[in-house]
């Protein structure tokens, strides 16, 4: 053989194993997710390429050889492919109140060949304060475990704007900031999210270099990680923020954008028709660049969120430059805006190229902005809901609604601008069945009825369903989980979390304390979900359920006895009041109880998260106070009024026992004071709160043991009867 046939033969080798290697490695990603989560499914699994559906993304289902085949149009749908497998043959689920991964007795085998088809382009993620209110303290381990929730879930488009505060320093380090005054706009690690949106600067700050460099190498990982997985990230893009600082360090044309809730100062607007306003856009992107790379095809940023001052701005042309800009750097990206209260404004959209531009409908489970709106002046939209707000606990979600909702709009004039469907809960540690069934709206073609797809999310969450497991989950439908047509801002509050006082409408600013379903029936669901745990007694998610729903039960008996503490007060009646009363602070130390039982509802587990998110001291202390302080006064310091106070309250074991039940001590005490025309101070509870986050406590208790969560549960039922 002469030397050319050699070359040519060892060049033909070299293919044939580079192609065997690619084929082995089709969807490896994906695989690598069933490494992580159901290990002993992954031998069993085989992956194909198949193309997309007249441009969407699909996924087919097969057995052969007693494999399981995952063909697909790419990651994304090969890893909702898998998902979908997980779920609707091995009844198996990951999600953020707990999973259930067990491995299955036989591998389900798959009659024939199933075929999915996901209408839209887009199933989208994430909330800014989803960012804050969550995963202030994510590490990689954390990232991870989410993108894989998402991937299973379908979701290729994610609000990921980590590692922005190095972004900013090297932007403003290029125009003369000191080290000093950059930190001085940086906000604490619990605070991203508001900063971000043009809300606040500073607050909850200073952070270390270390931080910084630390959140630069997970954005990193992040945006790594969806590449692979075929998602896309929402990076934060320039849309006229800048620091109150710079008007007094160059000579810049501002919007003075005013305050905001809590008393907060925004930062300016630049002017887009101040030559500085292409310099910043320029460096900004620039060193976002260097640092994420060129690969980056969706921008966030909401010029006037919440409020903002447009006054003597061109909001049209200021629109079009801002994008102008993005479009320079990032050629053929795509602008995604809020749909939230007027944002954004007809003005704003007059200015866009609206074949790149999204609107996220943030608000759909109250709202019709895309049918008020007219398809938002003809701009693609994705349907989502919040149906959380400030990650505080309580069963909500309109289910039905969220089905209905989607078909109406995909099947009304404004259709064709329907580009997708997403979750954006302010806080995203609650109520699994509103997400689950939110995304895979993002997978189906035909109209949904809950009440019978109720019953394929009960097998995959708790592994099997039986009778009373069936009655109550139709029951909760009926009650938690219905869809009035009332305006409601996420779940009604608890009472236990309220600043104590007489008469109280709403725990936090904009909630309810409203149920707006019947408690009883309520209850009587509960019962029937408690009394099928015989065969539960080792699924996870069973367990965080049940504790969850018994919790509520318990708020809303907190309802109950509050009712007649007032009545006591009313009429003076100082034995009434402090037999009421009594009750009152036993309930709460119950539901404290209860909730020591999950690693779910537990404020340790929120402020460890926070003091391992730190690497030097400094950072430690300073997220550990960031974290205390988000979940009671959230801020400012000086400011005894604010309206964001109790906004992001939890019913959390730990954080009833150590806070919530001092204040209404304090109240208990000074309301006898008052009915027995005792001499009296009224209590101070901001001091309280301040006090209560430089405590360096991490109020950690023993769980209970089943035989004592079993005694509880039956005891806060039965009185629930009283």
């Amino acid at each position: 053989m002469n030397s050319s046939k050699v070359k040519k033969y060892i060049l033909l080798c070299i293919g044939l194993a580079c192609f065997g290697y690619v084929k082995a490695q089709v969807f490896s990603p994906v695989k690598e997710i069933a490494a992580r989560r159901v290990p002993w499914l992954v031998s069993s699994l085989t992956f194909s390429n198949i193309p997309a559906q007249d441009g969407k993304d699909v996924f087919e289902l097969s057995t052969k050889n007693n494999k399981i085949n995952i063909a697909a149009s790419n990651a994304n749908a090969a890893a909702e492919g898998l998902g979908w497998y997980l779920r609707y043959y091995c009844k198996r689920s990951l999600s953020h109140l707990g999973d259930n991964l067990e491995a299955v007795k036989k591998l389900p085998q798959i009659t024939g060949k199933v075929r999915i088809v996901s209408p839209y382009p887009y199933r989208y993620a994430l909330n800014y304060c989803t960012i804050s209110y969550s995963m202030s303290f994510y590490q990689w381990k954390d990232w991870e475990r989410e993108l894989d929730w998402m991937a299973l879930n379908g979701v290729n488009l994610i609000l990921a704007p980590v590692g922005m505060e190095a972004v900013w320093q090297n932007t403003l380090k290029q125009i003369g900031y000191t080290k000093e005054e950059i930190l001085a706009f940086i906000p604490g690690p619990a605070f991203d999210a508001w900063w971000l949106m043009g809300n606040l600067e500073g607050w909850g700050g200073p952070v270390s270099q270390t931080l910084i460099d630390q959140q630069v190498s997970l954005e990193k990982q992040i945006i790594k990680r969806m590449k692979d997985l075929k998602i896309e990230p929402v990076m934060q893009g320039f849309y006229g923020m800048v620091p109150t600082s710079l008007k007094n360090k160059m000579k810049v044309t501002v919007a003075d954008q005013g305050k905001w809730a809590g008393g907060f100062t925004r930062p300016d607007f630049l002017m887009p028709d101040d030559p500085a306003f292409e310099k910043l856009a320029d460096i900004y992107y620039s060193e976002m660049k260097k640092l994420y790379g060129r690969e980056l095809h969706f921008f966030g940023g909401d010029p006037f969120h919440e409020g903002g001052n447009s006054k003597g701005v061109d909001v049209t042309a200021a629109a079009t430059s801002i994008q102008k800009r993005m479009q320079h750097h990032f050629p053929g990206s795509t602008w995604v805006l809020q749909g939230w209260q007027s944002n954004p404004s007809a003005a704003l959209l007059k200015g866009l190229d609206k074949k790149k531009t999204l609107v996220i409908e943030l608000f759909g489970e109250n709202t019709n902005n895309w049918e008020r709106r007219k398809a938002y002046d003809g701009t693609p939209f994705v349907w989502s809901n919040v149906s959380n707000f400030g990650e505080k606990n309580g069963l909500y979600g309109k289910l039905q609604r969220f089905c209905d909702e989607v078909s109406r709009a995909s099947k009304s004039s404004y259709g064709p601008f329907l580009s997708g469907v997403g979750i954006i809960p302010e806080g995203i540690n609650n109520n699994p069945v509103a997400y689950d069934l939110m995304l895979e709206l993002g997978w189906h073609q035909n109209f949904i009825k809950v009440d019978e797809w109720i019953k394929g999310y009960q097998d995959y969450r708790y592994g099997k369903s039986n009778t009373e497991l069936n009655q109550a989950w139709q029951l909760l439908l009926q009650t938690a989980y219905s869809s009035p047509e009332i305006y409601q801002e996420g779940p009604s509050e608890s009472i236990f979390c309220a600043r104590p006082a007489v008469a109280i409408k709403t725990v936090s600013s904009w909630g309810t304390r409203k149920r707006n379903y019947d408690p009883q029936r309520f209850a009587q669901a509960v019962k029937l979900f408690v009394a099928a745990g015989a065969d539960f007694k080792s699924v996870e998610t069973y367990q965080t359920d049940k504790i969850d729903f018994v919790r509520q039960v318990l708020a809303n008996q907190g309802d109950i006895v509050y009712e007649k503490m007032q009545a006591a007060i009313s009429a003076k009646d100082a034995d009434g009041f402090k037999k009421e009363s009594e009750s009152f602070q036993r309930l709460i130390l119950q539901q404290d109880s209860l909730l020591s039982a999950s690693k779910y509802f537990s404020l340790n587990r929120w402020l460890k998260q926070a003091v391992d998110f730190g690497k030097m001291p400094q950072d430690k202390t300073n997220a550990l106070k960031n974290a205390k302080t988000q979940i009671s006064y959230w801020g400012p310091d000086d400011n005894l009024k604010t309206d964001l106070r109790d906004y992001a309250h939890k019913e959390w074991s730990g954080l009833l026992r150590s806070l919530y039940l001092q204040r209404w001590q304090a109240f208990i005490k000074d309301e006898l004071a008052k009915i027995n025309g005792t001499p009296h101070q009224a209590p101070d509870y901001f001091a309280m709160e301040l006090a209560w986050t430089k405590k360096p406590d991490d109020y950690h208790e023993p769980e209970l043991n089943s035989e004592q969560l079993y005694q509880l549960i039956a005891r806060i039922l039965k009185e629930s009867e009283n």
